[in-house]
């Protein structure tokens, strides 16, 4: 029965051969490829240059690969380039980490209760900025969880599983952060040993974001020896230092610059703790590195492969184990990319971000609220992030692929590119003194804003698409809209004004042996001492670092919301809108696609755009734009009729109506330009125009600037 079966189904569904076709090769494709150009250049319009200066082919090949060494890597060897497990996440599963923070430390707990009842697998507390720096608040307006005495830390602990793992920034030093952890811990019973994950400190990163330190580097560098070296005799799971690729993507940068400044910062950190004494491995042992994931999918992957290279070449350069050259990657999902109008396409895009981290491989995984550049998140923004995460582990059986981009001609080629432009940077910045040298100097600044003007520029012209921003506006779209602001008061702090003896004590762990100055913040915590307070105290009047231009922290789409929230400014102010009059010249057919182009390009700024069927002359389109009282007229038809019909059209409009601008629906050729213009129409709406520059010059005509 079952021989026949298998007959049926052969004669249903014959084996498929492939010899009937001749093997292609590249240049019998590139050929055909040229044909179906139709006269396009073949570099220009088939190989794409990214942000990093690196060209994207049109196809990838074997012999591609030809040009990349170690391909025969299995996962969890060699550069780990495959990933540093054999069995990938079926042996590891990575960490599903929802970021929390909410102000008070109780409602802290309960948001991170609930995300653990519903699904995540870890913990990350986002301190706010108080917090980070230090210093006692007494009242808040930033996001973020603000961890002030060892009374807050407990009540952001209570009832949570020591065992379950944690991730927390802890700004320029770890040292008072790990310390009231570990406190905490021991008064529960010596829990401490049992702490999975990051209580990391960057205090490059700290200054790079901020511009500004008040503690030298010098000193920093002391707190996190003691740091590790504690954590290392005493939790041993728990790291330390947390290096932030994430600073410089969230200010713009390209994954060549986050990758190469970012392992600049885990070389100057093992530079500096190796002269306090420590060796390579008790370093590395003790550094996590986090980076922040866009959109552009396949250059995700290769910058999480590329990272994982990258380290191991570093790490074994320093002569580190074989298991310190394996790199802990925390990833998040960036806000630069991240929108307020139709901010549910941000949906969407930490969908992709959260894939290509997963395929790329990471140890934990933050994917953002959707409404993160907006509010604070709620309940229901929360629960999508997490749920994406959840639907890729469960539904789309993400555990059992082990590294699934290996292999593929495409990834692969990307990946070794990304290395090694980042390796070159890399050596380019440890030349020039490294990267607090580049810092100082403003060299990573600049180069990073040069990034940043770039993708400002081809978002302007739309070269690159933002869905709902800078093409697709839902012109009747309600905001979500941000909560007041309000300074909120936060719970009394009654500082324990610490005795002669005991800032001397501290001082002294802080001056002694790395390692001490732990258990002596520790005790001070369990004196009822604040955070500021200590804080003052290690600082002892020591000057900070010099000053430096910040990374600030920018999205791609600032301007465009900016010309948009301009306009509604305006129409909350005076209750009337800008208004565009479209001169659609002759039947339908003839001006619709420039006209829905057209309303389209001028929506963008919330603009009211006037339409119709079309008119049959120019007289008639000229009474019919003076009657609409309109501001602007942008006149549609075919490149074929423009010669004989936009010079007496826009004469006529300018003559009518001397204050309205005039735009023409279409690129002129170099020839007719200075005919129109000289007619009367004052700029050109088309695929190539600065669409941001011509509506900003348009709210200028109309007084809203």
């Amino acid at each position: 029965m079952e021989t026949e079966e298998k007959n049926v189904a052969e004669k249903a569904f014959p084996a498929v051969q492939f010899t009937e076709f001749e093997p292609t090769t590249y240049e019998a494709w590139k050929e055909e490829a040229i044909v179906s150009l139709k006269g396009g250049d073949f570099q220009k319009k088939l190989f794409t240059k990214t942000f990093e200066n690196i060209t994207l082919e049109p196809i990838y090949t074997p012999a591609h690969m030809e040009k990349i060494p170690a391909l025969e890597e299995t996962p969890g060897t060699g550069s780990f380039r495959r990933g540093i497990h054999a069995a990938g996440y079926r042996s590891h599963p990575w960490r599903i980490a929802q970021e929390i923070g909410l102000t008070l430390p109780e409602e802290a707990n309960s948001a991170a209760k609930l995300e653990l009842e519903k699904g995540a697998t870890a913990l990350r507390f986002a301190l706010n900025g108080a917090t980070l720096a230090g210093e006692n608040p007494s009242w808040v307006k930033e996001t973020g969880v603000s961890i002030t005495t060892l009374e807050d830390m407990e009540k952001l602990l209570s009832g949570m599983d020591a065992d379950i793992p944690l991730y927390v920034y802890a700004g320029a030093s770890a040292a008072s952060v790990v310390s009231l952890l570990a406190a905490a811990m021991t008064k529960k019973g010596d829990l401490i040993k049992h702490t999975v994950g990051c209580v990391g400190a960057d205090p490059l990163g700290y200054w790079a974001q901020e511009g500004q330190l008040g503690i030298s580097l010098d000193q920093l560098y002391d707190e996190a020896a003691h740091c590790v070296i504690w954590a290392g005799k005493n939790t041993p799971a728990l790291r330390t230092l947390l290096v932030r690729g994430g600073v410089y993507h969230e200010g713009g940068a390209n994954s060549v610059q986050e990758l190469a400044y970012a392992f600049s910062t885990a070389i100057a950190y093992m530079n500096a703790l190796r002269q306090r004494g420590l060796t390579a491995d008790q370093i590395a042992s003790q550094i996590m590195v986090e980076v922040h994931l866009g959109s552009n999918y396949f250059m995700e992957i290769a910058k999480l492969r590329a990272a994982r290279m990258l380290w191991s070449q570093i790490a074994a350069a320093f002569g580190c184990s074989e298991e310190n050259r394996k790199l802990h990657l925390l990833a998040r999902t960036a806000a630069f990319n991240k929108t307020v109008y139709d901010p549910y396409v941000n949906m969407l895009r930490t969908t992709t971000e959260a894939f290509s981290a997963v395929v790329g491989g990471i140890e934990a995984l933050t994917v953002a609220p959707f409404d993160e550049v907006i509010r604070p998140s709620d309940t229901f923004s929360r629960r999508i992030s997490r749920n994406i995460q959840i639907m890729l582990q469960g539904e789309c059986h993400l555990l059992q692929p082990v590294d699934p981009a290996g292999g593929s001609w495409y990834v692969e080629t990307l990946t070794q590119q990304l290395a090694e432009a980042a390796w070159k940077l890399i050596q380019e910045t440890e030349e020039a003194g490294g990267v607090e040298a580049a810092l100082k100097t403003g060299k990573i600044q600049q180069d990073i804003n040069a990034v940043l003007q770039e993708r400002f520029k081809k978002l302007d012209r739309r070269a690159d698409v933002a869905v709902g921003n800078n093409m697709y506006p839902n012109p009747g779209e309600e905001l979500l809209l941000p909560p007041e602001e309000t300074q909120q008061p936060l719970r009394s702090i009654k500082e324990a004004i610490l005795t002669q003896e005991q800032k001397a004590a501290l001082l002294q762990a802080a001056a002694g042996t790395a390692g001490d100055l732990p258990p002596a913040l520790m005790d001070v915590f369990y004196s009822g001492a604040s955070l500021g307070e200590i804080r003052e105290v290690l600082n002892d009047g020591m000057p900070g670092e010099t000053d430096i231009v910040p990374i600030s922290r920018h999205r791609w789409t600032e301007q465009f919301e900016e010309l948009r929230q301009r306009t509604e400014r305006y129409k909350a102010k005076t209750g009337e809108n800008l208004k565009v009059f479209q001169a659609n010249m002759g039947p339908i057919p003839q001006h619709k696609a420039r006209a829905d182009f057209s309303r389209g390009f001028l929506e963008v700024a919330a603009f009211e755009v006037l339409k119709n069927d079309g008119f049959p002359s120019v007289e008639e389109a000229v009474a019919a734009a003076k009657e609409s009282g309109a501001d602007v007229t942008v006149i549609c038809s075919t490149d074929a009729t423009y010669p004989e019909l936009v010079p007496p059209l826009a004469k006529q409009l300018k003559e009518a109506c001397p204050k309205m601008s005039v735009l023409l629906a279409g690129a002129a050729p170099p020839e007719l330009e200075p005919v129109y213009r000289e007619a009367g129409v004052d700029d050109f709406v088309h695929v190539r125009a600065n669409c941001r520059k011509i509506l900003q010059a348009i709210q200028e005509a109309k007084g809203m600037i």
